[in-house]
């Protein structure tokens, strides 16, 4: 693709500036980790375990593996299993289906609110049978899901609530941090994520001090001590390594995320006069975009044309779970997910980490405006 020598081009994420700011005291914080050869549950671990608990607003962190075993792990210290049935929604990663198939339960999705892309809490109840056991909200693109109705749902039908956290360190409903409303919250440390690792990493939080210590078992082969094993488990630690490098960056965590609060209001300030549908923000939430996802019938030819201009665009997520074949005979409320569906058709995730600088939004919301200068079909006329 050709794209203006003097520019330089635009990428989705920018990880290499956010680590060459870091670099110097990360790699001073391994270097203890080297010199003492503690490369398994480390000091680190619990230091950060101790920081990152406080940031959500919860009394225990233990860190894991990445977000999949977080999750996976939650469902286990739930005695959820085969037979069992989970709610989800249907437009999350993977990851989130793939846990509760890897528990052994069976996943439920539930279709989304074209408004945020959150689990549609009116279809909720409609997916319940007598073998659901937990319901897994995503707060999709660092937009919280409606917790109080969700949990109100799980009071009334005495549900677990599981809810996945991995795009949404940080965020908040009513002043209340992501990870904090349900049984367990799960995170995950991927280097993409808001607070990302330099390889995987994940966490559970919980206030239940019971499911922290199952959880701390489950992730190290049921040991409270070495060689004794209280139960079958798995190991799914998050190595003191990475520990190093969340420690560092979590000094920054508050700063960065303004920081995409403002490139949000950028892009709203300047696709303000578009016919593309611009991400939703509840007034009762701070929504920590993760992610910024447009809506737009002329998805192909609009990053094509962001592409020509060097600027990169992404599609999160292209299909519902319920496509991909270890979920193709999974149940669907309602049948076939006709939001979810639709919404995978038209959404494109443009540029969006906390460095990106004024100059580079506007090149991209000029790029969009130019491409829907012509009037076209608008996408929130379509649901």
């Amino acid at each position: 693709m050709s794209q203006p020598a003097n520019l330089a081009p635009i990428p989705l994420v920018d990880l290499q500036t956010q680590s060459r700011a870091l670099k110097e005291e990360v790699l001073r914080r391994m270097g203890d980790v080297m010199d003492g050869a503690r490369y398994i549950l480390g000091q680190e671990v619990q230091e950060f375990e101790e920081l990152f608990a406080a940031y959500c607003g919860t009394d225990h962190c233990i860190g894991m593996a990445n977000g999949t075993e977080a999750i996976h792990m939650a469902l286990r210290a739930l005695d959820i299993g085969p037979g069992d049935e989970v709610i989800t929604a249907g437009n999350s990663f993977a990851a989130t289906a793939f846990a509760i198939a890897h528990a052994g339960a069976n996943a439920v999705f539930v279709d989304i609110d074209p408004a945020d892309f959150n689990i549609d809490v009116s279809q909720i109840e409609n997916a319940i049978t007598d073998k659901t056991k937990a319901i897994i909200p995503v707060h999709l693109f660092g937009q919280p899901a409606r917790m109080r109705e969700i949990l109100a749902i799980a009071r009334r039908h005495g549900l677990r609530v599981i809810e996945d956290a991995a795009q949404a360190h940080g965020a908040e409903l009513e002043g209340q941090r992501c990870g904090s409303f349900g049984d367990i919250g799960c995170f995950s440390f991927y280097p993409g994520k808001n607070l990302g690792a330099f390889g995987d990493g994940g966490a559970t939080v919980t206030n239940d001090p019971k499911l922290a210590e199952k959880l701390r078992l489950l992730r190290n082969y049921g040991q409270r001590v070495k060689n004794r094993h209280d139960l079958l488990a798995f190991n799914s630690r998050l190595d003191t390594i990475q520990a190093c490098v969340l420690l560092a960056k979590m000094k920054h965590i508050e700063n960065w995320t303004e920081q995409r609060r403002t490139v949000a209001q950028w892009y709203r300030e300047d696709l303000a006069d578009t016919n593309v549908l611009l991400p939703q923000e509840h007034d009762d939430v701070r929504h920590v975009y993760h992610l910024f996802v447009i809506r737009t019938p002329h998805r192909e030819p609009l990053m094509a044309a962001l592409a020509e201009k060097g600027i990169a665009a992404g599609i999160h997520y292209p299909n519902p779970l319920c496509t991909a074949q270890p979920f193709e005979d999974s149940p669907t409320i309602p049948m076939g997910l006709p939001v979810c569906k639709l919404a995978a058709d038209e959404i494109v995730s443009l540029p969006m980490y906390p460095e990106m600088t004024r100059d580079q939004v506007s090149r991209v919301a000029d790029a969009v405006a130019a491409f829907v200068t012509q009037p076209k079909e608008c996408a929130s006329e379509l649901v």
